[in-house]
């Protein structure tokens, strides 16, 4: 994105007072505009639908909806907003699902306001956005039960990888690589095998890990 790109957001947090302080604040810098806001998760699904946000800054423990499954949904609906948890917890319970689920980010509320901008311009050009605590514990987490294969990733293996990192639905995968989502699906089965792991938010980290990733 360049300098000029306005970025469109959609606040989903079951506190008013939070969606007004995040309101004011993106309102208030250049380069940011707020399409809407939303207090759970079931309205922020209908929400960006109907707004078509760039990023949804998503709370994750609301009455009426969870961030989680509203993640999901999006995922499933192939949704081109990227979504930048936002919350005050740090947790393994909270963390790995969100990601999985989809989430391209996931940073906490005690962020100072650069880096809450920062993130928000990453996640909008698809860049994986974690704060160093939950990094470091999703890297710790994802300590895998499973022995690796030994096998080097193929090249479309490492491309699919580079995909799931910037946090790229299988649907998109496909069609950025020209293949079918039983395609996409098999070379993640394969991937995972090699690096030993059970899901996409433990391939990301263990790519990284490993330096497969840079």
């Amino acid at each position: 994105m360049t300098a000029e790109t306005v970025i469109s957001l959609l606040i989903v947090d079951d506190h008013p007072v939070v969606r007004d302080g995040l309101r004011g604040m993106f309102e208030s810098a250049p380069g940011f505009r707020v399409l809407g806001e939303a207090a759970d998760g079931v309205e922020a699904v209908a929400r960006a639908a109907a707004l078509d946000p760039d990023v949804i800054l998503m709370d994750l423990r609301m009455p009426g909806g969870s961030g989680v499954d509203a993640i999901r949904e999006l995922t499933r609906r192939g949704a081109r907003a990227k979504v930048l948890v936002l919350t005050t917890y740090d947790t393994d319970s909270d963390t790995l699902p969100a990601i999985e689920a989809g989430a391209t980010g996931y940073l906490l509320k005690d962020a100072p306001r650069d880096e809450l901008f920062t993130g928000v311009r990453a996640a909008a050009e698809g860049r994986t956005v974690l704060s160093p605590a939950v990094a470091s514990r999703l890297v710790h987490a994802v300590r895998t039960p499973r022995a690796p294969s030994g096998e080097p990733l193929s090249a479309r293996e490492r491309e699919v990888l580079a995909l799931v990192a910037r946090g790229t639905s299988n649907r998109e995968i496909a069609r950025e690589l020209f293949i079918s989502e039983a395609t996409v699906k098999t070379h993640l089965t394969h991937l995972y095998a090699k690096l030993g792991v059970n899901d996409r938010a433990a391939a990301v980290a263990t790519g990284y890990d490993r330096g497969i990733l840079g």
